[in-house]
């Protein structure tokens, strides 16, 4: 039995419904409905931790031996020790000069651009973050008025690109942290895109635990926020009004809601067409070739691997210009092709997705899930599958 059929059988033998349940462990009914029938992947460790608490059995009840192995070797990264003390550091001394906000944004501008070059994006920005960090919170503090809200507006996207290093982590702390001090450095600063891309971040962490009514709520209050700005808004923030709909759209369909998620998708859509011929949103990789990115994973989530399939193409994912984003899609056409049993197709995308940016597919979970599940698929496949595991980190 899967982790989701052994709630749903002890969550039924204890006598409470979906509802009660999910009002226990702070999550929607929905979201109980989507673990148990496995529309989404087993909960984290202290998520289960709280639900076998609830219905008052050991925790490893939950747990079947296969998910545990997936779930036992989460990958943590180096450089997380030393993200982790910058985050951890609070400057207050004024006594060395701040470093100047042209200074901090040309770096910024540098890790951005590397984060979609690199590979190993992972291990390029957790060597610029801690310094970061430091220089955009210690700007907060020696600067006053126009030039201290950039210098918000600078560490909300420094805390974003932090954000990006610690997804899929074993650092759930810091990744909240960084989510509500974002928020905050953002709302401090004024500043309407760099508020639209907090919220995006923010939205990505809710949809991620399965908090979809908190996504949608954080989406739609800052798609209304935006709209008095949309009549004079630059490509970038218009980009962010597009990215926004995007996300609405891939939230809909993690919680199985096909009609508002193509909906939001069609708004989304709509914006990528009237943005420049090339033009490529640097946090949220919006942009035109980004948007069938987007279509694959809405019929993905949505069960839908066949019409996932029929729209990728390698001309497309090789028109994606950021590597990371890239292999992601990558990974989310093996999962269509792996929902349909496709094994040698599932198998050579996610080594193109591997070749493409090795640190992408070794932190996803669903790359390591299908991977796992593939040591058992078709015998003349287990070489490779096994070599593949091996790439993602399951085997060593």
């Amino acid at each position: 039995m899967t982790t989701g059929q052994r709630i749903k059988l002890l969550r039924q033998r204890a006598g409470m419904t979906r509802t009660v349940l999910a009002g226990l462990v702070g999550k929607s009914p929905d979201w109980v409905k989507s673990v148990e029938t496995g529309r989404i992947q087993p909960p984290r460790l202290t998520t289960l931790a709280q639900i076998a608490r609830v219905l008052q059995v050991p925790v490893q009840s939950l747990i079947t031996a296969e998910e545990q192995i997936v779930l036992s070797t989460s990958t943590t990264h180096p450089a997380l020790p030393a993200v982790r003390e910058a985050l951890n550091q609070w400057p207050i001394s004024r006594d060395e000069p701040p470093t100047s906000l042209e200074h901090i944004a040309a770096r910024i501008d540098v890790a951005w651009r590397v984060r979609h070059a690199s590979p190993d994006h992972r291990t390029v920005i957790g060597r610029l973050l801690p310094d970061l960090i430091r220089d955009t919170q210690l700007a907060i503090r020696a600067y006053q008025g126009s030039d201290r809200n950039a210098a918000h507006a600078q560490l909300a996207d420094v805390l974003g690109l932090t954000q990006m290093f610690l997804a899929y982590q074993n650092a759930a702390d810091l990744l909240w942290r960084v989510v509500d001090r974002a928020m905050l450095a953002a709302q401090e600063s004024g500043d309407p895109i760099a508020l639209a891309q907090a919220a995006w971040f923010a939205i990505e962490v809710h949809r991620d635990a399965g908090d979809w009514d908190t996504a949608q709520s954080i989406n739609q209050q800052v798609i209304t926020a935006l709209g008095p700005h949309l009549p004079d808004a630059d490509t970038d923030l218009l980009a962010m009004y597009g990215a926004l709909h995007a996300a609405a759209a891939f939230t809909a369909a993690r919680s199985g809601r096909s009609g508002p998620a193509w909906r939001a998708w069609d708004e989304a859509d709509r914006v990528v067409r009237n943005l420049p011929t090339g033009y490529y949103q640097r946090v949220t990789s919006f942009s035109r070739p980004v948007m069938i990115a987007h279509a694959v994973t809405l019929e993905v989530e949505l069960h839908k691997g066949d019409r996932a399939v029929r729209m990728a193409t390698t001309e497309q994912a090789n028109a994606i210009p950021s590597r990371p984003r890239r292999a992601r899609h990558l990974i989310e056409v093996a999962r269509g092709h792996h929902l349909g049993h496709q094994h040698e197709a599932t198998i050579g995308l996610l080594n193109r997705a591997y070749h493409t940016a090795p640190e992408t597919i070794r932190f996803n979970t669903y790359a390591r899930q299908i991977a796992y599940d593939l040591l058992t698929g078709p015998p003349a496949l287990r070489r490779q599958a096994a070599d593949l595991a091996v790439k993602v980190g399951l085997a060593g």
